[in-house]
Order: C-alpha cells, then sequence, then structure tokens
C-alpha cells in the first residue's frame, strides 16, 4: 500500500475533442472591427460624461437621485455630441 491507503495509479484525464476553428482569420478581424466601433462609441460617450460633467463619482444621495442624475447628464451628452449639427440649421 502506498502513503494514503491505496497503489491505485492516477490516470490522465480524458481530453476534449478538439473542434476545428470555427471563425476563420478574416471573419474573426471583421466581427472584431465591428465591435471596435461600437465600443469606441460608448466610450466616448463615457467619457464626455466623466470629463465635460464630472460624472466621476456619486455621492450617497439615494438610487434615485443618482438615477436621474445620471439620465439627465446623458442627454445633456447627447445634445452636447450633436451641438455643431444643431448650430447649423
Amino acid at each position: 500500500m502506498g502513503l494514503w491507503g491505496s497503489t491505485a495509479t492516477l490516470e490522465a484525464p480524458a481530453q476534449r475533442p478538439q473542434s476545428p476553428p470555427a471563425n476563420s482569420k478574416a471573419s474573426r478581424c471583421s466581427s472584431n472591427q465591428t465591435k471596435s466601433r461600437v465600443r469606441a462609441k460608448v466610450e466616448h460617450t463615457i467619457g464626455v460624461i466623466k470629463r465635460v460633467f464630472g460624472f466621476q463619482k456619486v455621492r450617497y444621495r439615494g438610487l434615485a437621485k443618482n438615477l436621474h442624475r445620471l439620465e439627465v447628464t446623458a442627454a445633456l451628452t447627447n445634445l452636447h455630441m450633436v451641438r455643431r449639427r444643431l448650430l447649423a440649421t
């Protein structure tokens, strides 16, 4: 008997069957470009909210007040981002 009371040998865990790659490199690049475009738009908007409107930290005022402040800030951010188009008309 071994140290732990059994002399049975441990077997290697069963390997999962490897499936062929589902996507080619071209389709992955295309998918990543689409995701990057969306991510850039979202991150730019969040940057404006934080930088221009100072929404970096929230105070403990309650969820309703913080939600209201966020919604108003988001509306003002939308106006801020299209201000040139609005002023041109």
